[in-house]
Parts: structure tokens; sequence; C-alpha cells
């Protein structure tokens, strides 16, 4: 049993039954990760330089994109440098570090979601308080939040993962999964502590959604009976709800895939897999991009004067 523990590196097979179509895919791929950067750097870029939109929720967008190309980053040059190579193997380390960015990615994104509730409902609510409550030291103190503490809870899961002994060096996914990880391990009893955790895990974030309700249980009270706040509703938050919904639909895929697709064709499976990595970080910035004015004009301001040069 010594020996099968000791596993230095993982095999990723659930790339497998598409190598026919390697340079398809890697195309696909590529074309896929650029679009990705292109967008969420556009929109960052869009708001670090225009001093008009350092307000918060142009910051929380900006956080919200950057977590975006944080996690992105974590898979797509791995899987491009899978789909050129024969063998689709990582080491152990890589493999929990690509896990924690994954896991770290998610809670993120959660976070920065309730925390941008949040500040619709300050500012719809609460517009005469507004500046008084979000001010500079609590919004950063907001995006560090939501930035190091799901880091600090999922580096938290990968520990416990990495004092696991494992049977099996083998991953039927296209990238590291810490739920995958921890399903290898020799000995049920070993991860009792991982499920205490995850489900600990699962009560914050989940209070997080009970944050989300919340806030927007008194938004739409607040604008039901007022023009000027149905049209602030509109234009600030229909997006964010967009994104909400999207990241929610992509998450509920991915635990439905990693929980009961075992008997999905392959190829379901993967496209379930990588869904969150793709529909969530371009979808995003052009949600905002299209629907909030004052970015959309910068962004073809600046897309007209390289033409007119």
């Amino acid at each position: 049993m010594d020996n099968v523990s000791r596993v230095t590196s993982f095999v990723l097979s659930g790339l497998n039954v598409t190598m026919n179509y390697r340079v398809a895919l890697f195309s696909l791929t590529l074309i896929s990760y650029c679009f990705v950067v292109l967008v969420n750097v556009a929109l960052i870029v869009t708001i670090i330089l225009d001093k008009n939109m350092h307000e918060p929720m142009y910051i929380l967008l900006c956080t919200f994109c950057m977590n975006g190309l944080y996690g992105t980053t974590g898979f797509y040059p791995k899987m491009l440098w899978d789909l050129l190579s024969p063998v689709h193997v990582i080491s152990y380390s890589g493999c929990l570090v690509q896990a924690l960015v994954m896991y770290s990615f998610v809670c993120s994104d959660m976070s920065i979601l309730a925390v941008m509730a949040y500040d619709r409902y300050v500012a719809i609510c609460r517009p005469l308080e507004y500046n008084s409550i979000m001010t500079k030291p609590r919004l950063l103190l907001l995006v560090c939040f939501s930035l190091l503490t799901p880091f600090c809870i999922s580096a938290m899961n990968i520990i416990l993962t990495s004092r696991l002994k494992l049977c099996s060096p083998y991953i039927d996914r296209i990238y590291c999964v810490n739920w995958i990880i921890v399903k290898l391990a020799c000995f049920p009893a070993d991860i009792i502590v991982n499920n205490i955790f995850a489900y600990i895990t699962i009560i914050i974030y989940t209070f997080h959604g009970f944050l989300i309700v919340w806030s927007y249980v008194y938004v739409i009270k607040t604008c039901v009976n007022s023009l000027e706040n149905r049209a602030k509703f509109m234009q600030t938050c229909v997006p964010h709800l967009t994104s909400l919904l999207i990241f929610l639909a992509t998450i509920f895929f991915d635990v439905f895939n990693l929980r009961f697709g075992s008997n999905l064709p392959p190829t379901i499976q993967n496209v379930i897999a990588i869904e969150l990595l793709i529909i969530p970080p371009i979808m995003n910035p052009l949600v905002y991009g299209f629907k909030l004015t004052i970015i959309r004009n910068r962004i073809l301001g600046g897309i007209t004067c390289k033409f007119q040069r």
C-alpha cells in the first residue's frame, strides 16, 4: 500500500478520446483563450485609465475580470500543451496548484458577486449614504475579502488533500479538481476531515447566496415605485444578475458532471468541464461592456481613434 500511495504525477485521461481532432481543438482552444484575454484586458485597462470610472462598481468589475484571467490562466496553457503532447501528465505539486487555482477562482467569483450585490443595494436603497458607506478603505477591505478569503479557504482544502495517501494516479478529467483527487484516497476514513471542511465551505458560500438574495429583495422593493431607480436597476443590476445566472448555471452543470456525469459520453463530460472556464470569462466583460454606457463609449471611442489614425 505504501508504494501505490507515493504518487509523484497524475495522468489526465479525460482528453484521450479527442486526440484525433488535435489540431482543430488546439486552434479552437487558442482562439478561446486569446478572446478571453482580449475582452477582459480591454475592460480592465479601460477602467484603470479612465479616472471617471474609479468608483466602487467599476473597481469591483475590474476585480471580477482579473479573477477571470486568473482562473483561465490556470487551465488554458496546460490544456494547449496537452493538445500538442501525446502523453497528458502533470506533476503531483502541479496538479495541486491547478486544483487550488480552479477552486479559488470559483469561490472568488461568488464572493465578488456577493460584494457587487451589496454595492447595488447601497447605491439604490441608501443613495444618500453611498459615499459614506462605500469608502475607499472599506472598498479595499471588501476587495481583499473577496480575493484572499476564498484563496485561504481553497488552500486549506488543498492542504487537507495533500496529506492523503492515494491509490491511483489517473484523473478522469482534462484538468485537476480537488474532489477528484480526494476520491483517489486509499482509505475512506482519511477523507472525513476533507468532507467536514467541504461542508463548512458550502455553508460559507450559502451565506454569500443569502446576501445576494437579501440585497435584491430590498433593491426590487425600492425600484417598484420609482422610475429613476428602475432605470438604475436596468442599467447596473441587470448585468450583475446576468453574470450571476451564468455563474450559477455553469456551476450547476459542473457539480452535476462531477457527481453524476460518469455515465455521460466523454465528449459531453469534457464540454461541461470546460464551460466554466469559457462562458463566464467571455460573457461577463461582454455583458458589462455592452450594457454599461460609459464603458461601451470608452471602448468604442478608443477603437474609432485607432482607425482614424
